[in-house]
């Protein structure tokens, strides 16, 4: 008899992300004018931003700080019973909880929790929605706003680093509620990375093997084009713009987006991916299990996984020794 492996839906979706930057006015720069994000609000050290389909007030927060990486991550409940129910489950867990926080400017009281590796999450039920500005109106009535730049349609996942996959799995399946869809299976017995699912969505976020020693660290955060060829046309804008880009455009192996990855101006990685059509809609998925080996081939059609892409993470982690 075929088992039931769906999430249990208490999640609605990814919502937002807090980026930290030690060079905010650049950052800032780059997420509008070059990545072509709305800015809803500033207030001198945050702020809050959004794809022009984001539905929400925003979906990136960037936060003015002393160094990089990710302040929190927030996930939209999916209603305000499911919200009691999950902070119910955390609080008995033994995770870490930060307890009540009283919200953001994008949305209301939200409940905040910790994985074992020093990512902090929230959960929260009541949002602000997305407010048009002036010249922001979309031709189209049925989306959000208007679309400038390499112009991203949405949030679509981030990537955390942890020193124990199988212990970060625990907390995602234990806390959201999440499922694994594809995972990555190493010879030395231990899991290198799971990519993770809260609704019908490929994935929402992935946690990959931390090799730099470092603790509580980003990988990258993602946003998601309507389209393979939109990422072809960032890539140019990236180009005329000095954005360093790591890699691609390709197409992953696992999950099989379309990619193109770059650092922004601080050293945040930050990655535009087509995931095409693709949702997880069986019930009884399991889990695509990618072995070293194949992992070794590379990406889809044979680009070679580049070095900085298992080595670069934010914040840096400082030099051992040194002189």
């Amino acid at each position: 008899m075929n088992t039931s492996t769906n999430p249990d839906f208490d999640i609605a979706h990814l919502g937002h992300v807090e980026l930290y930057s030690d060079r905010f006015e650049e950052s800032l720069n780059f997420f509008t004018r070059v990545y072509g994000l709305k800015l809803s609000l500033s207030d001198g050290d945050s702020a809050w931003l959004r794809a022009w389909d984001d539905y929400e007030f925003h979906s990136l927060k960037l936060t003015r700080h002393h160094t990089t990486g990710v302040g929190h991550i927030g996930y939209r409940a999916a209603s305000p019973e499911a919200l009691a129910r999950r902070v119910k489950i955390i609080e008995g867990s033994g995770y870490t909880v930060h307890g009540w926080v009283e919200g953001d400017a994008g949305h209301g009281r939200a409940f905040r929790f910790e994985d074992p590796f020093g990512h902090v999450f929230e959960i929260y039920w009541d949002t602000r929605r997305a407010e048009l500005l002036e010249g922001d109106r979309p031709a189209l009535k049925n989306t959000a706003s208007a679309f400038t730049g390499a112009a991203p349609r949405r949030i679509d996942h981030l990537n955390l680093l942890a020193a124990n996959v199988s212990e970060f799995r625990r907390f995602m399946e234990t806390c959201l509620g999440s499922r694994v869809t594809e995972y990555i299976q190493l010879d030395n017995g231990r899991i290198g990375g799971c990519w993770f699912t809260i609704n019908n969505k490929s994935y929402d976020l992935a946690c990959t093997e931390e090799h730099g020693g470092g603790h509580g660290r980003l990988h990258h955060i993602t946003y998601a084009t309507d389209q393979r060829e939109d990422i072809l046309r960032a890539a140019d804008i990236f180009l005329q713009n000095g954005v360093h880009i790591e890699t691609g455009p390709h197409k992953h192996a696992i999950q099989g987006t379309f990619f193109l990855y770059v650092w922004e101006p601080a050293g945040n990685r930050v990655e535009l991916a087509n995931a095409g059509a693709r949702l997880v809609l069986a019930p009884d998925w399991e889990p695509v299990c990618w072995t070293e080996t194949e992992r070794r081939k590379g990406q889809a059609w044979g680009l070679k996984t580049i070095e900085s892409f298992h080595s670069h993470g934010t914040p840096p982690v400082p030099a051992k020794g040194g002189v």
